[in-house]
């Protein structure tokens, strides 16, 4: 491996520690928002400017969960032993998911590792023997599930994986399809919006957090592992459907 430049400061586990961390405040902010009033709709809207923008920061974390499956992919030893693993915490997750969101969303949503899940699969495929037309029926197909059970990020998710993981070694071509999607992404929220100032702002820290995330992905990360790699594997597992619990006793605490 070549030696690491001067701006490439974060290891994977140090990368993903920021990503959580980011993570969970903002979603304890909006969730608990969203649990306290189901009716409200964008949470942000009723947020103080400082809050608002900790929300958003929690979009830092997605992007770089799909960049970390789609590296994941190119050094496990064994990708299927991966992809069930992938699949079991996504079902261990789904009860904490619906703690936070089923009096929000109902019964029909799911958590984002069944979109890694996905994503990985998505790759699997791309990369296998099959025909082209084989490979992008069953890419379609991982993308069509993820929008049947209504896994968050859903399609995004996948293709952002799989982008991510055949443009690696093309810096040009990753970014400019890194930024497409998120183009795209952000423009699904333009169906049914108000477009009134707090609007604009959201997505303008959107696509500043997307970007900060692709950062941290690209000119931050150097490469290597972390000083406790199978320690780290678990704690991110683990902590996922964990901190839907605390935000879940919050709010109870607080009702």
């Amino acid at each position: 491996m070549n030696e690491p430049h001067k701006y490439q400061i974060l290891n994977r586990d140090a990368c993903k520690y920021l990503a959580i961390f980011l993570m969970f405040w903002g979603h304890l902010f909006a969730w608990l928002i969203l649990m306290k009033q189901p009716d409200i709709g964008v949470p942000y809207n009723v947020m103080p400017l400082w809050m608002r923008i900790v929300s958003h920061l929690s979009i830092f974390c997605p992007p770089v969960m799909f960049f970390f499956i789609a590296d994941g992919y190119k050094y496990t030893r064994d990708r299927k032993k991966y992809a069930l693993r992938l699949g079991i915490f996504a079902l261990i997750t789904q009860p904490f998911d619906w703690l936070v969101f089923q009096p929000v969303y109902g019964w029909w949503t799911t958590n984002v590792i069944f979109t890694l899940f996905f994503g990985l699969l998505s790759i699997m495929a791309w990369e296998s023997r099959l025909k082209l037309w084989q490979r992008v029926l069953l890419v379609t197909l991982c993308c069509g599930l993820t929008l049947l059970i209504v896994s968050d990020w859903m399609l995004f998710g996948v293709l952002f994986i799989l982008f991510l993981h055949c443009f690696r070694e093309k810096p040009k071509a990753r970014f400019t399809a890194y930024l497409s999607l998120t183009l795209i992404w952000l423009l699904t929220g333009f169906i049914g919006a108000e477009f009134n100032a707090g609007f604009w702002l959201d997505k303008a820290l959107d696509l500043a957090v997307m970007l900060l995330a692709y950062c941290c992905m690209t000119t931050l990360y150097n490469g290597k592992k972390g000083k406790h790699p199978q320690f780290a594997k678990w704690f991110f597992y683990g902590f996922y459907p964990l901190h839907y619990l605390v935000i879940w006793l919050v709010y109870r605490l607080t009702t």
